[in-house]
């Protein structure tokens, strides 16, 4: 799994410089948030962010921190799928969706010990995600990813039912981030 291809493939949805009243974000760039890229000491227009200043970003925080570097060698859609969600989301509201979706599909415990439904990606999310995929093979992580977007849509439908300027996001939350 290369982070620098699921990178260039975000950066390309997320587009440029965008300033919208609605989005509580505040100004982005390339998909990354006012606030993000002042906590990494860019201090200047947003409008001017530089590209491999997002990509650093991007790696840094979406993708090393995260672990999905260690969920890619068990699982790489998996980790696609939470990179994406992690950009838009969170990373702990990604990390969340697949413990529950792990905890989920475990059979009542039959096949791997149940995680702490929060948490971050941690050891023992791995160990659950190999065990997963040892039992429910290769179709396992096709389902696992219908799981998460599934909770990611309902995630998408509650802001906007909660927050009525979300409403103008959702169809483009569900046409662009969910399946």
């Amino acid at each position: 799994m290369n982070p620098a291809s699921l990178i260039d493939e975000l950066i390309a949805r997320e587009g440029g410089y965008v300033a919208r009243a609605a989005d509580k974000g505040g100004p982005t760039r390339f998909g990354i948030t006012q606030a993000v890229a002042r906590q990494h000491g860019y201090a200047g227009d947003m409008a001017k962010l530089p590209r491999d200043t997002a990509v650093a970003i991007y790696r840094a925080d979406y993708w090393t921190k995260p672990r999905l570097d260690a969920v890619a060698a068990l699982a790489p859609k998996v980790a696609a799928e939470l990179f994406d969600t992690g950009a838009n989301m969170g990373t702990g509201t990604a990390a969340g969706f697949l413990r529950r979706a792990l905890n989920a599909l475990n059979r009542n415990g039959a096949d791997y010990r149940d995680v702490a439904a929060k948490g971050a990606v941690d050891d023992a999310v791995l160990g659950a995600l190999k065990a997963f995929a040892r039992v429910r093979g290769a179709a396992g992580e096709a389902v696992l990813i219908k799981a998460l977007d599934a909770l990611q849509g309902e995630r998408y439908l509650a802001l906007a039912e909660t927050r009525p300027a979300d409403e103008a996001f959702l169809y483009g939350w569900l046409a662009n981030r969910v399946g």
